[in-house]
């Protein structure tokens, strides 16, 4: 049985990775509960906005994350029934404003290798995979989490705080009994990646693509991969009505890239995966000594690429309030602060922009498609409209009105 002056964090992604780091280097010592064996390679989040790039600063982390990640400060926004490109937004406009004015895509299975290396011989890091949380517990000055280890034995772990980050399904927020309140979208997304080299092919691609198409909307981003060569991730809707072996086919992969891209030959795929899409938030991210970030608290859908960057956001704020209280400058009652904030960053923002983001790009009504279209153009060639469609898409504004929350 660990001591219970150290804190539980459930949950190895990059939210569970970087909620570790920030409490160690803040002198907190920390056990890693991790049902897999290892890190999952997992190939969902990759952006990057600028003010998480200024937090992986602070981590020490950016050394790696500009060695393996790729600055895109481009995006356009496309009319795929017309092939017009419609707008171009550059966070560059923002030089002298921000200390990162670009976005970075680096894969969110590669922060966690980062994160680790810092972990592995750490004396305040504790990790431990292939184990299992099974019970949850709390009293007045500890938690007491049960889980079941490699050996396949049960154990009871104390801590003065557990913090779920461990995803949508979260195993800490169920035991806590915290209501997940929200919606599942009726159709399902699919992520394709491929090597083929869309900017090469002469598309006139950046390396983020947002695709308006009332049949079958896209997001095409570029991430430099595994082999640092460079794989293409796109995303596109799956009607409610496709089954999934169509969808996962090899046939169904191809006919979606090539609906894309017409071109001679199949196209080489590094990668599939199909996932539901939710869009829900977590009653309360503190109940006691249960503590939830990341998407254990809050889940979205992925354009707009805000959902891993919310998790860090929570990572962040939640390690500055804890610190305070376990050394003795706060008191607990700082954790409905920290509700507060990241619920009011979830709710008046991310869950309103990535809703609003999926409805535009697959509005179906020709008079409103051509209005927004038409809006995004003037807001990108307005430099005024551009520089404030920047500030909230890159989670500035969200990030600082959240911050004032009292």
């Amino acid at each position: 049985m660990k001591s219970v002056e150290r804190v539980i964090v459930a949950g190895c992604g990059p939210v569970g990775a970087v909620m570790a780091l920030a409490l160690i280097r803040k002198g907190i010592p920390v056990t890693i509960v991790e049902a897999d064996a290892e890190p999952k390679m997992d190939q969902r989040a990759a952006t990057v906005h600028p003010p998480t790039v200024e937090m992986l600063a602070e981590l020490d982390l950016l050394d790696d994350a500009f060695e393996t990640g790729l600055q895109s400060p481009i995006f356009h926004f496309r009319d795929r029934t017309t092939g017009e490109l419609v707008a171009v937004f550059d966070v560059q406009v923002l030089e002298g404003e921000v200390a990162y004015p670009f976005v970075l895509q680096w894969e969110q299975y590669k922060l966690v290798r980062a994160v680790m290396k810092r972990l592995e011989s750490h004396p305040l890091a504790d990790m431990r995979f292939s184990t299992r949380l099974v019970d949850l517990g709390q009293s007045a000055d500890k938690v007491e989490a049960t889980v079941v280890n490699p050996a396949g034995e049960t154990e009871l772990l104390q801590a003065r705080y557990i913090i779920g980050t461990d995803g949508g399904r979260s195993t800490v927020r169920r035991l806590a009994d915290i209501e997940f309140e929200g919606f599942t979208w009726p159709e399902r997304f699919i992520k394709i990646g491929t090597q083929f080299d869309f900017i090469g092919a002469g598309t006139g691609y950046c390396t983020r693509n947002y695709f308006s198409d009332p049949d079958e909307w896209l997001n095409l981003f570029k991430v430099k991969g595994e082999d640092e060569e460079g794989v293409w991730r796109g995303i596109f809707p799956v009607p409610a009505d496709e089954p999934d072996e169509a969808a996962l086919s090899a046939e169904g992969v191809q006919r979606r890239l090539q609906g894309l891209f017409p071109k001679a030959g199949d196209y080489d795929i590094a990668y599939h995966a199909l996932y539901a899409v939710h869009q829900r938030v977590a009653k309360t991210f503190n109940k006691g000594r249960v503590l939830l970030a990341g998407d254990s608290a809050h889940v979205n859908n992925p354009i707009g690429g805000m959902g891993m960057n919310g998790g860090i956001h929570d990572a962040m704020n939640l390690a500055d309030k804890l610190a305070d209280v376990w050394f003795g400058r706060a008191e607990p009652d700082v954790f409905d602060r920290y509700t507060r904030q990241r619920r009011k960053a979830q709710v008046d923002f991310v869950q309103a922009q990535t809703i609003l983001n999926k409805k535009s790009l697959e509005e179906r009504d020709p008079a409103l498609r051509r209005e927004h279209l038409d809006r995004l153009r003037k807001t990108s060639e307005d430099l005024a409209l551009h520089r404030k469609f920047l500030f909230r898409s890159s989670l500035f504004d969200s990030l600082r009105e959240a911050n004032e929350v009292l």
